[in-house]
């Protein structure tokens, strides 16, 4: 994966709470498995209206948001069903960041495994991003510092797990973290072949 290290973007805001991940990505746009163009389905029921008509007040059909690469959302975003398309639409769009009071946990951790960063600060910070967000405003997020730098200066810092952040800095999925025990795994592979000689002879034998 490409590692995540440093993030100046436009943010976009969605102030609504408890967005499931059916209305990240309808159930209609689940039919492939491929993690590319499921950005034309991100949101689709909120950018659109019944007769397929792009919904003027929502931000992501507004132009000052094209491009926003950070996310401000409401409380317990992405809650619902574990489907992994919510993050790969998120990506597909151009988000690599959310920031939100909270998260499901099961999407919380699909973000990881997808290069997208979730930040969960507190509600009243969130508000002041949310508010930037309204502006489409920039941010600066560093993870290393684990800082986020608004528009006016003011430095934000957030909490996240060392695993997860290592994992983004490194550009690690969990078969990149596993592969860098591949010596530990190999020795304990030979030291149980050596304990158990008896299922290598039977297999040369057959």
């Amino acid at each position: 994966m490409k590692p995540f290290t440093e993030l100046n973007g436009t943010t976009a805001p969605l102030d609504l709470v408890n967005v499931d991940t059916d209305m990240i990505i309808p159930k209609q746009f689940l039919k492939t498995i491929e993690r590319s163009g499921l950005g034309k389905g991100l949101f689709h029921e909120l950018r659109f209206d019944a007769d397929g008509a792009p919904i003027d007040s929502f931000p992501l059909n507004q132009p000052q948001y094209q491009g926003a690469e950070v996310l401000v959302a409401g409380d317990n975003f992405g809650c619902g069903s574990s489907r992994e398309h919510a993050p790969w639409a998120l990506l597909d769009w151009g988000f690599r960041c959310v920031i939100a009071p909270s998260f499901a946990d099961i999407f919380y951790g699909n973000c990881f495994n997808n290069r997208i960063l979730p930040i969960a600060l507190p509600q009243a910070q969130v508000d002041q991003l949310m508010a930037d967000a309204q502006q489409a405003s920039r941010l600066q997020i560093n993870l290393a510092e684990q800082s986020i730098q608004r528009a006016n200066g003011e430095v934000i810092h957030f909490d996240i797990a060392p695993e997860y952040k290592i994992r983004l800095l490194e550009g690690l999925d969990l078969i990149g973290m596993t592969l860098q025990q591949e010596d530990s795994i190999a020795a304990y592979e030979d030291a149980l072949n050596a304990r158990r000689d008896w299922v290598l002879r039977g297999t040369k034998a057959a």
